[in-house]
């Protein structure tokens, strides 16, 4: 079937041949609108119960979160424990074979110190550089290029950037 109207002898439009069931008819406008009004209803419905859901999701998962954290710096705290524990047995153990080998008792622990700030060392490094990772700079630019939470500068009149310059 054609998508143009099909006209009369007379000119006029065609009205199209009914499809499907020949007694079946177009429901009326008011039918159409309760129906629509209907499904409506039935997708809000639905979105309210989709988001119920999401809340529920979130909420467990925040809960899971914080007792996961919890045992996370417990056991954290443990392995810090047993951690320096070795080390200070391992370091004990080194300046007994150090002993062993000739040095003397300030040779041995000096070594062994040595060793352990230089650990210390590296371990602070690495903490601040992570650290740093944690001012959100990225978030900051994209922030400030629209407009939102913008930090003062000395362009700005109404800005005190002497008291911005002083708080960390």
């Amino acid at each position: 079937m054609s998508d143009q109207a099909q006209s009369t002898p007379d000119g006029g439009a065609a009205t199209p041949p009914p499809e499907g069931d020949a007694g079946q008819r177009a429901p009326r406008l008011d039918e159409s609108i309760r129906e629509v009004g209907h499904a409506g209803r039935a997708t809000v419905d639905s979105a309210k119960h989709t988001l119920r859901s999401l809340r529920r999701l979130a909420s467990f998962e925040f809960a899971l979160a914080r007792s996961a954290f919890g045992r996370a710096l417990a056991w954290s705290g443990v392995a810090i424990v047993f951690g320096a524990s070795a080390w200070l047995l391992l370091a004990g153990t080194l300046i007994a074979l150090m002993q062993r080998w000739g040095l003397s008792w300030f040779h041995s622990l000096l070594i062994t110190s040595l060793v352990s700030l230089a650990m210390t060392g590296y371990a602070i490094w690495r903490v601040s550089f992570f650290f740093r990772h944690t001012g959100m700079h990225a978030t900051r630019r994209q922030l400030s290029r629209l407009g939102l939470f913008d930090e003062p500068t000395e362009d700005d009149p109404d800005a005190d950037v002497r008291a911005a310059e002083r708080t960390p």
